[in-house]
């Protein structure tokens, strides 16, 4: 083994690319030789002061590029091998596995009909380079109203956005409902990029009892009361990473406690054009208190970073525009032409019906894999939310799957209040195919079995 580290982990990229770009410049420059063995994970993250997991996930993305290998008891090597200099591994790695990622259309009809989308774009290239409206031209609101009334939406016009992601989207309406020091109201166990985005405005999050059915109108008529929060955010179909979806019955009950108290929602509906039969969104019970944002992340595709999104009224939506100017200037047209022919040619609805299909087929693959390993599914998640069993530890095993293509996070990433539990994100989704999906759960499962912890 050698004592390597990266000479700098501070080039502007996330910490675990940086990493594996340093590993692909010391491999290319000599310093790196193959058969090398790398230093384990825990003792680079030490040495470099940063997160485990931040170093699993370096390692994770170095192997996907083919630099290292990792091999169970043995350590991580670096390559006989390197890929050629000329390659791109930006575009040819699966992508950040990490994240939870649709499956990819592997249809060739589909991915022929998604290319022909790209006819358009090219044929408006130089009138799609200009700046536009900062929430999309009329022909693309007009396509986003079309997307929303699969949801049962119908707003006015006037209360639409096309907005740059559903990230973005959130971080603009918490700069308009929100100054530092605010308070904001969440499930218990949330999607980690709402806390990263309080974080950064200075809000701070309260996380809220759960039940079975999601967050309790007990909980929030109390947090009400003693925080006086700004907003409410949930995430309630097929929440992530619970998985869990909010059924009728209790999202009219929330609805009722958010038109007594007048408190505004922002309901992230990441999920909710994936199921066949997903319950209507709280904003049809709450329109005038309810910033509804419907992703396209999850239904289409991550990369075209845009999300429709309806505002309580249409100054509301007004104010969004600007708030949308001042962060980001404003949706990629590129993204938007391409986004609003596929919606109008029905090549969007393809996408989210494969996707539907895939999740199913992905969910089944996982019941098999995982049988005797306890976790909470649904039928169209991304994700499973796994259980540890008694003995393991969520970064024993993050550790032990480092390399693997499959997606895990632990609970930490996720936990609002209390403690995170032994539980685990692990993602079913991603360019890995069901083969390859179905070879890491089973390695997965093996790593969870009782003798696995026996010393």
């Amino acid at each position: 083994m050698i004592d390597w580290a990266p000479d700098t982990i501070d080039t502007g990229k996330p910490r675990y690319l940086a990493i594996a770009d340093a590993i692909a410049r010391d491999v290319q420059s000599g310093r790196l030789g193959g058969g090398d063995r790398l230093p384990p994970q825990r003792r680079l993250a030490a040495r470099l002061g940063i997160d485990f997991t931040t170093v699993s996930r370096a390692y994770a993305e170095a192997q996907a590029r083919g630099l290292i290998a990792s091999h169970v008891g043995r350590g991580t090597f670096v390559a006989d091998r390197a890929p050629a200099p000329a390659e791109d591994p930006e575009r040819r790695r699966a992508g950040d596995l990490s994240m939870n990622m649709p499956p990819e259309p592997s249809d060739p009809d589909l991915v022929a009909r998604m290319k022909g989308g790209l006819d358009y774009v090219s044929a408006n290239l130089v009138d799609l380079l200009r700046y536009q409206a900062p929430i999309g031209t009329d022909r693309d609101r007009t396509a986003a109203s079309s997307w929303l009334s699969m949801r049962g939406m119908v707003p006015s016009m006037e209360r639409i956005a096309v907005t740059p992601g559903a990230h973005a989207t959130m971080a603009a309406i918490l700069s308009i409902i929100t100054r530092p020091g605010d308070t904001v109201l969440c499930e218990r166990v949330t999607y980690p990029g709402i806390r990263n985005i309080a974080a950064r405005f200075g809000v701070t999050l309260i996380g809220l009892d759960m039940d079975g059915e999601g967050v309790t109108p007990e909980a929030l008529s109390e947090a009400i009361a003693r925080h006086r929060p700004k907003a409410l955010y949930l995430n309630p179909t097929l929440q992530n990473p619970t998985t869990l979806t909010i059924p009728v019955d209790r999202r009219l009950a929330l609805a009722e406690v958010l038109r007594a108290e007048g408190l505004t929602l922002i309901e992230d509906d990441a999920y909710g054009f994936i199921p066949a039969k997903a319950p209507a969104p709280i904003a049809l019970s709450a329109p005038d208190l309810t910033w509804h944002i419907g992703g396209l992340a999850k239904c289409i595709g991550a990369g075209l970073r845009l999300a429709f999104t309806i505002a309580p009224s249409p100054r509301c939506a007004y104010r969004l525009a600007q708030a949308i100017r001042a962060l980001s200037v404003m949706p990629s047209p590129l993204s938007m032409a391409l986004t609003t022919q596929w919606i109008e040619d029905g090549t969007a609805d393809g996408i989210r019906r494969f996707i539907r299909a895939e999740t199913a087929a992905r969910q089944a693959i996982a019941r098999e894999a995982l049988e005797g390993v306890e976790f909470a599914a649904a039928e169209n998640a991304f994700n499973i939310w796994l259980t540890l069993p008694k003995g393991a530890g969520r970064a024993d095993i993050v550790a032990r799957m480092a390399g693997r293509q499959l997606g895990i996070m632990p609970s930490d990433a996720f936990t609002v209040a209390g403690e995170p539990g032994e539980k685990l994100r692990v993602c079913l989704g991603g360019a890995v195919s069901r083969d390859a999906l179905r070879e890491n759960l089973f390695f997965l499962g093996n790593t969870l079995a009782p003798n696995a912890f026996m010393g």
